[in-house]
């Protein structure tokens, strides 16, 4: 293995292939967050928008459908959990918790309906997400290999994250919702529809989680497998948290776990066993929080 620039090229560009999908999610849950809401469910509405997408595109082979499709059908998703949330005062850990058993059970059931396999689903006729032409960089061959393979919706991301920071720092809905999250009754009582901006949050945070999962599932390698997520949901509310809900602090975050998926993958081929390789993203999960939250104390 030579550590040269071409090596750090192919590092970095599978980094921003694996924390764009976690990015999505991430802001998500940093708006939910903000709105005091401890969404758990972003799992299971990211696997949601992952199966809808691959569902669409294997019925109408058209990208821009089973993007809508992953995007409204996780939205929904989201829509109802926060309905559950907010209006009728369930606790956000259970209705989380139910929602990503739930949608991991009926993609499961629907996989083997609709497709007529188990455990995953792949055919040549699925279209996958269009990609970046990056051929304008022929004579910086090192930096062409960054960008190279990236999609339009790995590039929005970033412009998303910038589009959010201006919204929640610079409009007066985000002002309204950070005051929810800093103290609804007082919210309230200056005339804020406290609980719509909440389940309008969730629901949006089900939308950018539908993205990430259409992402997931069509950016790559375009396929559906059962439990494709495999715990992103959870690492992506890791990056909110470690970015403190704020959208640019989450682009950081993200990257960071990005970061140890692209180590673990490239680490498969080496001596080191692929159980440890595949278990590094989540090993630094734990240690990303246990030290930020060290650092929180100490401040």
């Amino acid at each position: 293995m030579t550590f040269d620039a071409n090596y750090l090229a192919v590092v970095f560009n599978s980094t921003l292939r694996m924390m764009t999908p976690i990015l999505y999610v991430g802001l998500g849950s940093a708006l939910c967050n903000r709105v005091f809401i401890f969404n758990i469910g972003l799992e299971g509405t990211m696997l949601t928008g992952a199966f809808a997408a691959i569902v669409a595109n294997y019925f109408t082979g058209s990208v821009i459908i089973s993007l809508l499709t992953a995007m409204i059908s996780a939205m929904i998703v989201s829509w109802v959990a926060g309905i559950f949330m907010v209006k009728f005062k369930g606790a956000m850990l259970v209705v989380g918790v139910s929602i990503n058993t739930l949608m991991a059970g009926v993609t499961t059931f629907l996989m083997q309906t609709i497709f007529g396999v188990k455990g995953a689903y792949v055919s040549t006729d699925l279209v996958s997400l269009p990609k970046v032409d990056v051929s304008f960089l022929s004579r910086w061959p090192v930096v062409q290999a960054m960008f190279s393979s990236l999609t339009w919706l790995d590039l929005f991301a970033f412009v998303l994250a910038i589009l959010l920071y201006f919204f929640l720092f610079r409009t007066v809905t985000g002002f309204h919702m950070r005051s929810v999250g800093i103290n609804k009754t007082a919210a309230t009582s200056l005339g804020i529809n406290a609980d719509r901006l909440q389940i309008g949050t969730i629901a949006f945070s089900g939308l950018l989680s539908g993205i990430g999962g259409c992402l997931l599932t069509m950016g790559g390698v375009t396929m559906f497998a059962q439990n494709i997520t495999a715990g992103r949901g959870f690492i992506a509310m890791a990056a909110a948290t470690l970015g403190a809900a704020h959208p640019l602090g989450v682009v950081v975050g993200s990257g960071f776990f990005g970061f140890a998926q692209s180590m673990a993958n490239m680490l498969q081929n080496s001596a080191i066993s692929s159980q440890l390789t595949m278990a590094l993203p989540y090993l630094a999960t734990i240690l990303a929080l246990a030290i930020y939250n060290f650092a929180q104390q100490r401040r």
